[in-house]
């Protein structure tokens, strides 16, 4: 009987365990805490974002530079296969416009359930209240993991312990220093998909306010880092909102947040600018400016900020006109406090992909040894790409366990 052990019962390490599981081999999941995938519990405010609708191909491109690495994993169990393996257990789905998928009901737990109910049917073991807090290799092959009071003889081990984001739920690296002993090399882990605190914010009554497709940019020591083109959310202290969450995972303290929110170069705005104060000189400029598209306060922030105030078009003078441009097109923050790995979605960073077999998901380093999921150096968008990632890589390592242990079983 062959004994796989694996390390951390979220999706990641669930559906390996599910896709490794037949007979003639036992498959233990190790958890640390007393229940099973609290944070796809908490997963989209609850209601549980499971995948993206969106093609393989686009989907790829979510991962900021890892569609390389995760593009045997996602081909081998994409979304449409995620779904029709919730739906073929009776979990119904909905898939919004913007292609986000979630459980007709919205919610976690269901979803959850049906792992859950899919592990009691294969007779997968899970064992609660146990922390893996050390893991030897024999010279001649297999593990021997050390849990706090007991120890576990493992001939193929998986590593799905997840990140450090969100820590009440149990992601608190473990798993990395697990690897690291192992050999495996880890790049900087960082939070990711969370919001930003501006310093000395002087837009905080315009909390709730949210824009449409703004350009942001992230800039360092005077030069651009990276731009994005998603919605915007103000909040009390900053911002947030899918385009500040994806530029998070490379913002630091002290850097600057920049809207453009005219959509327009700098030179361009201006000309634009002084031929419609020229042309429209009797009007107010707060009715002008209407045309930009952004919510009154929003607008009068900015109008007031530049000095103009509640003058005609013809009353405003070249630096204040200046200034009207600056707020329409390069309005800076700048970075206080980036949010913590306590609210960041996920950990950027983590295993190097250098080090595992995309194909596999087995260590280059230690035979017999796995990786699945947010332990893994590779983070995606918000929508739905990293649990399908967690998934996908469950996937693989699973199967090829599977497969493994069946062509040592017919020798």
């Amino acid at each position: 009987m062959r004994e796989v052990v694996i390390l951390g019962a979220g999706p990641a390490g669930i559906f390996a365990a599910i896709n490794c599981t037949t007979e003639g081999r036992n498959v233990t999941i190790i958890e640390k805490t007393s229940s099973a995938g609290k944070k796809l519990l908490i997963s989209g405010g609850g209601q549980c974002n499971l995948t993206n609708a969106e093609s393989p191909s686009l989907m790829l491109k979510r991962y900021f530079g890892a569609g390389r690495f995760l593009k045997p994993s996602l081909m081998a169990f994409d979304s449409q296969k995620l779904m029709d393996f919730f739906e073929h257990r009776g979990l119904r789905l909905h898939t919004r416009e913007d292609g986000k998928v979630f459980p007709v009901t919205y919610s976690a737990r269901d979803a959850l359930e049906v792992l859950l109910k899919e592990c009691d049917r294969q007779g997968i073991k899970i064992v609660y209240n146990c922390r893996a807090k050390d893991v030897i290799q024999f010279p001649s092959g297999g593990f021997l993991v050390k849990t706090e009071s007991d120890s576990i003889n493992a001939d193929y081990l998986l590593i799905a312990t997840g990140g450090k984001s969100y820590p009440e739920t149990g992601s608190t690296g473990d798993g990395f220093a697990l690897a690291k002993k192992l050999g495996h090399s880890l790049s900087e882990q960082r939070p990711a998909l969370t919001s930003v605190t501006i310093r000395n914010f002087g837009f905080g009554d315009l909390s709730g306010i949210s824009l449409r497709n703004v350009e942001v940019s992230l800039w360092r020591n005077l030069k651009k880092v990276t731009t994005r083109v998603e919605d915007l959310l103000f909040t009390h202290d900053g911002f947030s909102g899918p385009v500040i969450l994806h530029l998070s995972r490379e913002a630091s303290p002290g850097d600057i947040i920049r809207l453009n929110l005219s959509g327009q170069l700098r030179e361009k705005l201006e000309a634009n600018l002084i031929s419609l104060l020229s042309k429209e000189g009797k009007k107010l400029v707060k009715n002008v400016l209407d045309e930009y598209g952004l919510p009154e306060r929003l607008l009068s922030k900015i109008i007031d900020l530049a000095g103009v105030g509640e003058r005609i078009c013809s009353e405003v003078r070249k630096d204040e006109r200046k200034s009207l441009v600056t707020g329409l097109c390069e309005l800076d923050f700048e970075i206080e406090r980036v949010g913590d790995f306590t609210n960041a979605m996920v950990t950027r960073g983590g295993v190097s992909l250098s080090e595992v077999n995309p194909k596999t998901m087995e260590s280059r380093i230690v035979n017999n040894l796995f990786f699945a999921g947010e332990v893994l150096d590779f983070d995606g968008e918000t929508g739905g790409y990293n649990l399908q990632a967690a998934f996908s890589t469950g996937y693989v390592a699973g199967r090829t366990i599977n497969a493994r242990t069946s062509r040592v079983e017919n020798r």
